[in-house]
């Protein structure tokens, strides 16, 4: 993968990390536009940019992430990941072996699309517009509805926002919790890719990190990516928040069934 790749895979990840419309789909597209999908190094680099996307989160909301008198903040966001921890080890790998191709999760798009429609009118009950709010239970409860994400195409940010939503939180609320939630969701994701998971790498069983310093270009592709998908989820971050709090859910429905219908014609399924 040459950097021009590695930059507009690392832009798409940037802009969908925090939008409920699923960066990993959106990746595994682009990359599959490019030929270059079935590569290790190339899916090793799709999870590792997200350490990028969660410094912009912590940059962001450096005030809330340092406030080290509000222990129960980071005993909240633990207590929250322990599902996606558990179940994650257990089933990601074998649901990704058979969802992780262009189709199913442009369907799975297309459905998540049709529930954000109508997101808005189940989930009414807005009580909780601060994370101190959150009780360990209802946190403990979003952290199960992230677990949904595992199957590619459903969108992290989205599973764990309609989460909070079902918990009674605002939108606002729901969507900071998510970003918050990502951080050490993605740390762990992240960390696993690059220091824990063998990687099949042209026939050599490899850790991230060897590939990722395999060669310069590899070198190069992985710290100028994360790089840009810091910048790219900073912008993202504002601009979603508007848009979520003004509009709600209807216009990333919208464009998850728009976008979902263009990449089944695109992969030659709808004639």
């Amino acid at each position: 993968m040459d950097l021009i790749r590695a930059i507009i895979i690392a832009i798409v990840e940037g802009l969908t990390e925090y939008l409920p419309v699923s960066s990993t789909a959106h990746m595994i597209f682009t990359s599959s536009f490019f030929g270059i999908q079935e590569d290790e190094f190339v899916k090793m680099f799709q999870v590792s940019i997200q350490f990028g996307a969660i410094l912009a989160v912590v940059f962001l909301y450096w005030k809330k992430f340092f406030d080290f008198k509000n222990i129960k903040f980071y005993l909240k966001l633990g207590v929250a990941v322990l599902p996606a921890l558990v179940l994650g080890k257990l089933f990601d790998d074998k649901i990704e072996t058979v969802l992780e191709k262009p189709i199913p999760i442009a369907v799975v798009l297309i459905l998540g699309g049709v529930i954000l429609l109508f997101i808005d009118q189940i989930f009414t009950k807005h009580t909780i517009d601060d994370e101190k709010d959150i009780t360990f239970k209802k946190a403990l409860t979003i952290g199960f509805w992230q677990c949904l994400a595992m199957m590619p195409g459903t969108s992290r940010s989205a599973a764990s926002i309609i989460g909070g939503m079902q918990q009674n939180l605002t939108r606002k609320a729901a969507a900071e919790f998510s970003f918050f939630l990502a951080v050490p969701t993605m740390l762990a994701v992240t960390f696993y890719s690059i220091f824990v998971k063998d990687w099949n790498h042209n026939g050599i069983e490899q850790k991230g990190y060897e590939m990722i310093f395999a060669t310069p270009e590899n070198t190069m592709s992985f710290f100028v990516g994360n790089l840009v998908a810091f910048v790219v989820a900073v912008i993202a971050i504002k601009f979603f928040i508007g848009v979520l709090t003004k509009y709600g859910f209807k216009p990333w429905g919208w464009y998850r069934i728009i976008a979902g219908i263009l990449l089944l014609i695109y992969f030659g399924w709808v004639k």
